[in-house]
């Protein structure tokens, strides 16, 4: 993860959607819905959770960009991020983790419904682009439960990061299911 700008955290999150859309684009029923040995999820179950995270890390986003232009302090669109937040990205590319019970899937949304709250979350980020690019940021943070407190630039670079991880899942998934 070596991104100067927002523009450039932006640019690679919707890279990493356009290979998951294409990955899962002409699915069957039967590939979505397939569990097989081994794995905790479908498919379809990882298209849900990503959705899921998605708006909340919008949501997360969309509160500590508005405190932080309450303080006032302006940016001028570079990506900042702490160094205990890069460590953490790195260690955490083959870590496993347990999806708190908020962000767990519950197998009922079809894979375009998720895809289609995934792109009405991406408007939704697309409209936080200007306030991403000219507040800084830096001293407000939320907390992930894996991750610690992060600022709203981790927050959307997470968002690409977990996408890519997932698809990564999803991929093995189909190699079992093929």
């Amino acid at each position: 993860m070596n991104y100067q700008t927002i523009s450039e955290i932006y640019e690679a999150n919707d890279k990493v959607r356009a290979k998951l859309k294409d990955i899962v684009a002409n699915l069957n029923d039967e590939q979505a819905n397939t569990l097989p040995d081994g794995e905790k999820w479908t498919v379809k179950e990882f298209v849900e959770h990503i959705s899921i995270v998605d708006e909340g890390i919008m949501r997360i986003s969309a509160k500590l960009l508005n405190a932080a232009r309450e303080a006032g302090k302006s940016s001028d669109g570079t990506a900042k991020f702490t160094d205990g937040f890069v460590q953490k990205m790195a260690g955490g590319r083959d870590a496993k983790f347990e999806a708190p019970d908020r962000v767990r899937p519950t197998g009922t949304k079809s894979i375009a419904e998720s895809l289609a709250k995934m792109d009405e979350t991406r408007e939704k980020l697309e409209e936080l682009r200007s306030l991403f690019e000219s507040v800084e940021c830096s001293e407000v943070k939320f907390p992930h439960p894996a991750f610690g407190d992060m600022t709203a630039h981790e927050w959307l670079a997470l968002l690409g990061g977990h996408e890519a991880r997932h698809i990564k899942q999803i991929k093995g998934v189909l190699e079992k299911i093929s």
